[in-house]
């Protein structure tokens, strides 16, 4: 079968790769449909993490049609229309028993183990590098998906594939930062970055009563599908400023809630991770705590996987902010999401702003890259 894979740093191609193939009963193989880029796959582009191998298959958010499953399956048919969250998750260890999929025990690959400086260890997902334990991504033509009752969901009918495609990751994303945030009736929050999940945050932050939803930016068209989609008011950091701005319009307090939905590369080293050239730069990160509220909190999206320099902690601690992490969504949500996607409360088929075969999928990943064209994602076909 076809599938897109890295190459080398900054390089892709569509290869011939094995097809996948049923391992383990709780399995299913699923013919793809759609798979759609992902601010997770940017860092993989650039090479630099550390277990990363030529030939890996990318893509951690698609949807397909079953193909074949295994004799432990009890939720699937082979036919079934179903959408795949980004997290592995087994379903049956404690942290899948809370809900917490996304830190499940027995799906997740040891990075501690086999890089001692990289503190991770979450859930499996989908078009992560072989080498970490992670399994071959969506963008191919079949899928092997582990623990599929757990982690595959029946898309309604009426949902279209462009729209269904934003539950596997997305829009759970989205819906994270205003859980974890604890988006009240009458919050002010703020969001740094208009790229997909910055606008299903603010979708999610409205859906949960906030009164206001401010979202930062330089890109105008993504602001302004913020703005249409989302009833986001746009700032454009070029333009504005942005400090001045967030505190004028919450009433001199700053926002409530900030939530920071911008990416950064993971260092490439033990050197670089602890102050070198290519250690993460929070300016968002850093301009959310100095732009919160008193007492107010940060949310920090999935995407600064590796070491930041210069955290202004002493901010964090003197205005009592409390800071929250939400790497990938946890499962539980993507069912109530297709819900409200099939009662036309989620709309997300805008967000797909380019649609191309996967032949072209390095072409695809550039525009996403670049932010070219007013690229928000690029969506792929077989």
């Amino acid at each position: 079968m076809r599938a897109l894979c890295w190459v080398a740093a900054g390089e892709l191609g569509v290869r011939e790769v094995p097809d996948p193939e049923l391992r383990n009963a709780r399995d299913v193989i699923v013919r793809v449909r759609r798979s759609a880029t992902s601010g997770g796959d940017l860092p993989l582009l650039s090479g630099r993490h550390p277990l990363l191998r030529a030939g890996d298959v990318l893509g951690a958010e698609f949807l397909g049609e079953v193909v074949e499953i295994g004799p432990g399956v009890r939720r699937h048919r082979v036919g079934d229309r179903v959408v795949v969250g980004a997290s592995v998750a087994c379903g049956g260890c404690w942290y899948c028993r809370q809900g917490r999929h996304s830190c499940c025990d027995n799906a997740h690959a040891d990075l501690a183990g086999v890089d001692p400086d990289w503190t991770r260890s979450d859930a499996g997902c989908f078009g992560r590098p072989r080498a970490a334990g992670g399994f071959a991504g969506g963008h191919a033509e079949y899928v092997r998906v582990p623990y599929a009752d757990v982690s595959a969901f029946r898309v309604p009918d009426g949902v279209d594939d462009d729209r269904a495609v934003f539950a596997a990751d997305a829009a759970p994303s989205g819906w994270l930062a205003a859980e974890v945030g604890a988006v009240r009736p009458g919050d002010v929050v703020a969001i740094w970055g208009a790229g997909a999940v910055g606008q299903l945050t603010a979708w999610a932050a409205v859906r949960r009563g906030a009164t206001r939803v401010l979202i930062v930016d330089r890109y105008e068209e993504r602001l302004r599908m913020a703005e249409r989609h989302c009833a986001a008011e746009p700032l454009d950091y070029r333009r504005d400023d942005i400090a001045a701005e967030l505190r004028d319009r919450s009433g001199g307090r700053g926002p409530d809630v900030c939530v920071v939905a911008v990416g950064a590369p993971p260092a490439r080293s033990v050197a670089d991770r602890f102050g070198g050239q290519h250690a993460d730069r929070p300016d968002a990160l850093r301009e959310a705590v100095h732009a919160c509220r008193k007492s107010g909190m940060v949310v920090v999206l999935g995407g600064t996987a590796g070491f930041v320099d210069a955290f202004p902690l002493g901010a964090l601690t003197e205005r009592r902010l409390t800071l929250h992490g939400a790497g990938r969504p946890d499962l539980r949500d993507v069912p109530m999401l297709l819900d409200r996607m099939a009662r036309d409360e989620l709309r997300t088929e805008h967000l797909a702003t380019h649609r191309l075969p996967l032949a072209r999928g390095p072409e695809g990943y550039a525009l996403f890259r670049d932010r070219a064209d007013g690229c928000v994602r690029a969506v792929f076909t077989p």
